[in-house]
């Protein structure tokens, strides 16, 4: 019994990762793999921006499969750099991979706008305040 409890919230995980995607690419007007690529790649840069407390805050938020990609490759020995606007977005372009015809503040804009959507409001206050000024403005705020 117990092994079709564990495949049940295995399979809600993929779900709810899926859905995220999805929402993502139906935002976006892209395909799911763009949609991912995106996701994961805004994650990383965002992962990399926090202090690690506002890190394990934001982590503990996300559902299973994205907490995944969150942490996936992640250096904790890696220093902070520049917190800048153009910082962050050159970062997500290299997580992504450089596709000039995307309008990169447009599609950071709708990552932050799914986790708006889904994460707690408490939660993403604190995230926000924790940015920089320039980089606030790709977080509209909800």
């Amino acid at each position: 019994m117990t092994h079709s409890v564990s495949h049940n919230s295995l399979t809600h995980a993929a779900e709810q990762a899926q859905q995220w995607v999805k929402e993502l690419a139906k935002d976006l007007d892209w395909n799911e793999q763009s949609a991912f690529r995106l996701l994961k790649s805004v994650l990383h840069a965002l992962r990399d921006w926090l202090s690690p407390e506002e890190m394990a805050d934001l982590s503990a938020q996300l559902p299973t499969l994205i907490r995944g990609i969150y942490f996936d490759g992640w250096n904790p020995a890696e220093p902070a750099w520049e917190r800048k606007k153009r910082d962050f977005i050159i970062c997500v372009r290299k997580g992504f991979g450089y596709e000039p015809e995307i309008d990169v503040d447009r599609s950071i804009a709708a990552v932050f706008r799914l986790l708006d959507r889904h994460i707690s409001h408490g939660e993403i206050v604190q995230v926000r305040n924790s940015m920089k000024k320039s980089l606030r403005e790709l977080w509209p705020e909800g």
